[in-house]
């Protein structure tokens, strides 16, 4: 598992995605998924691009294809579904607004650092 989210979480990096934040779900049980990844691009083109990063280097690294992907229409919020992974990309101001990071109380946060 930690090699397909070190995956996703390079394919963000790759077209410049910030604030990358992993919520681990795994042990608490009655999730809907084990792991969240979040980032943010600052325009709906880049939360396109980080989206089609993300799909084209999973599924040559991991050889995993997402069961659904929403949000692409007007890219304000694109969810990718892994399964037991939904990668979540935001505008900043979609991403505060919703703070979905902060919905499981008991959940372990990780935040990964920006590349610049």
């Amino acid at each position: 598992m930690q090699e397909f989210i070190k995956q996703i979480i390079d394919a963000i990096q790759e077209k410049k995605g910030k604030e990358i934040t992993i919520v681990d779900m795994e042990k608490l049980g009655n999730s809907i998924c084990d792991y969240f990844v979040i980032c943010q691009g600052n325009s709906p083109a880049q939360v396109s691009a980080i989206t089609d990063s993300v799909e084209d280097l999973v599924r040559k690294g991991c050889k995993r294809k997402p069961y659904a992907v929403d949000g692409l229409r007007n890219a304000q919020w694109v969810a990718m579904d892994y399964g037991d992974v939904l990668v979540h990309i935001f505008l900043p101001d979609v991403r505060a607004f919703y703070d979905i990071e902060h919905l499981w109380a008991d959940a372990k946060i990780t935040n990964i650092p920006n590349l610049d």
